[in-house]
């Protein structure tokens, strides 16, 4: 006579095996999902570009406050709070910054990421990589 199933000690071996796998895998995951919620922040920061351009050919130069540009102060998906930072002459510096409450703030690598344009020159901060580019 044959028992049929398994026995406690392979149960035990294929949890463990699904364990290692899931400490493996999961960093990974949360990784590529984090990378994917950046592009929230990059498209409000292409907005204020845009909105900035807008502003600048009605006015002259740009704007120094988010609310003349039409933008509540966070990105659409709400992930980033927006900042805008005039500079001297013709720059600004518009920045998304992780809310603190949200999925992005364990973003170490990219919990702030900047657009700075001078005299119509865009420069992506901190990294490419930032940016998915």
């Amino acid at each position: 006579m044959r028992h049929r199933g398994f026995t406690l000690i392979e149960m035990a071996v294929a949890a463990a095996a699904v364990a290692v796998l899931l400490t493996i895998a999961l960093p990974t995951f949360q990784g590529r999902l984090a990378e994917g919620r950046r592009a929230d922040a990059t498209h409000a920061l292409e907005r204020i570009q845009i909105a900035q351009e807008r502003y600048r050919s009605a006015h002259g130069l740009y704007a120094s406050q988010l609310q003349p540009l039409g933008s509540s102060g966070n990105s659409p998906e709400g992930l980033y709070e927006m900042t805008l930072d005039t500079g001297p002459g013709e720059s600004y510096t518009a920045v998304a910054r992780a809310r603190a409450d949200g999925p992005q703030a364990n973003d170490t690598a990219c919990g702030e990421i900047t657009l700075r344009v001078d005299q119509g020159f865009a420069t992506l901060g901190p990294a490419p990589r930032c940016w998915n580019r």
